[in-house]
């Protein structure tokens, strides 16, 4: 039944992403990543400096998410953007498998799949073609087996190390692993005090195994020092949506859904450590601080807290004999289940590998500015809204700004490229234009520049559509 039901939240999660494949292409910077991705490919070597921008070329730069985009670049070369859809999806899907398997090991199954899909839907903002999405389900795997050890006094499984050391390959946020691990071994140590020795001993050398691990990446320490370039005082971080706190009135599902957990918590009785309480408002802080974070919290909560409530609430537990109808239906033909189930999913990647072409919006490509920059042969440097800086590293143009605020574009730089797009920005966008010897500029069409350059003398609008404007110098 855990199976089955495991697997059927994958298939349903595969057949919704499926219907609204496009989504998950409407990300700017994944045109960025793939780009990076096919040029390690193509070199065979890991870029140390910044080769994708005019305004801070030869600066230090590292990808420090390699292996995602790597991983995206083999997709876009095997099937194009379907390709790119595909991997995001299964992605996906396999983080639905393991978050009703491992909810699945204390909760009846019927209620775990149904869990895993509400809870992935709770998360569904960040569902997009960019790195973080293949470290979805490490994080589920590794916090469920580190919280299900430390709920049962058991030492961490050693083993969990390779997840690590995939996870820092994959993306910055292996940081959190240390967090998440701490968290755990603290619970063990709250609950045993200093009368299991070797137990607290192996926590600790599993905390630091994680370290280490970690570093085994092609950038060394580089790659956590770049985590802390993030989380410390990043320019960009309160200009960039997805790092601006829980806006309430952008996400009501999510606000009812906090709501109701919380009043569950109040009303239940149920009682669980200090160290999953603290663990509770970590994830809760991270949410509200950044919505980015949405998964910290939706995820990864009810995995900490299934067994404690479980053991409070046997009728939930997947040890009840219990059963509802839909259990007991499918546990009555659980082989033609299981055939079905993997043909819908076979189904499903089938359709999305080799179905309708599918591709990003413009608001994001600006495709045919770019077919007539193209045709114009407009070249030189070029000042560029920050949703079209992806685009442009894609297509081999150096761009003004784009998504990697994580690393470049600092010491004020991100900051007065947003102050230029106010009513009072027009000194600062002509000096822009002075500084980096700006030829021509591609703007989204509610950049707050755009008026300036219809006012400016020596500057030409030359193509407009819904997506983008193009200016260039009058000569």
């Amino acid at each position: 039944m855990r199976l089955i039901f495991s697997l059927l939240a994958a298939a349903a999660m595969a057949t919704l992403l499926f219907v609204r494949a496009p989504a998950l292409l409407q990300d700017p910077d994944s045109w960025w990543h793939i780009r990076v991705g096919l040029d390690m490919l193509a070199t065979r070597s890991f870029p140390t400096v910044d080769s994708y921008s005019h305004t801070f070329a030869g600066q230090p730069w590292i990808a420090k998410e390699w292996l995602s985009q790597v991983l995206l670049a083999l997709a876009y070369q095997g099937a194009g953007w379907n390709g790119v859809a595909l991997v995001t999806a299964a992605a996906v899907s396999l983080m639905a498998f393991l978050l009703a398997w491992h909810l699945g090991e204390t909760v009846k199954p019927s209620m775990a799949m149904a869990l895993a899909l509400g809870l992935a839907l709770l998360s569904a903002s960040v569902f997009t073609a960019r790195p973080h999405i293949f470290t979805l389900p490490v994080i589920v795997a590794w916090s469920a087996s580190l919280f299900r050890a430390g709920n049962a006094g058991r030492p961490p499984d050693f083993r969990l190390l390779g997840l690590i050391w995939l996870w820092a390959n994959l993306h910055a946020s292996f940081t959190l692993g240390f967090v998440i691990a701490a968290f755990a071994g603290l619970d063990v140590l709250i609950r045993y005090r200093l009368t299991q020795p070797r137990l607290l001993a192996l926590w600790g050398l599993f905390g630091a195994l994680c370290v280490l691990v970690s570093l085994v990446n092609p950038y060394g320490l580089k790659a956590i020092l770049a985590t802390f370039t993030v989380a410390g005082a990043n320019e960009a971080v309160p200009l960039i949506t997805e790092w601006r706190p829980f806006n309430a009135s952008a996400a009501p599902l999510n606000e009812v859904a906090l709501l109701l957990m919380l009043l569950a918590l109040l009303v239940s009785g149920v009682r669980f450590g200090l160290a999953l309480a603290l663990f509770v408002l970590f994830a809760l802080h991270l949410y509200l601080a950044h919505e980015r974070f949405v998964f910290v919290f939706f995820l990864l909560v009810p995995l900490a807290l299934a067994a404690p409530v479980t053991e409070q609430f046997p009728a939930l537990s997947v040890q009840t004999e219990q059963r509802d109808g839909l259990e007991r239906f499918l546990s009555r033909h659980y082989r033609a289940s299981l055939v079905a189930i993997v043909a819908l999913l076979i189904v499903a990647t089938g359709m999305l590998a080799a179905g309708r072409a599918i591709e990003p919006s413009q608001k994001t490509s600006a495709k045919d500015a770019l077919a007539f920059a193209t045709q114009r042969g407009l070249s030189g440097p070029v000042l560029n809204s920050y949703g079209f800086g992806g685009t442009l590293i894609f297509h081999g143009i150096k761009t003004f700004i784009d998504g990697r605020t994580d690393q470049l574009f600092l010491n004020g730089f991100t900051q007065a490229d947003d102050a230029a797009t106010r009513s009072s920005g027009r000194p600062l966008l002509e000096a822009h234009l002075e500084k980096y010897a700006i030829d021509w500029a591609l703007l989204s069409t509610d950049d707050g520049r755009i008026p300036f350059f219809e006012q400016m003398p020596g500057w030409k609008r030359v193509y407009a559509d819904s997506y983008a404007v193009i200016y260039v110098r009058s000569r």
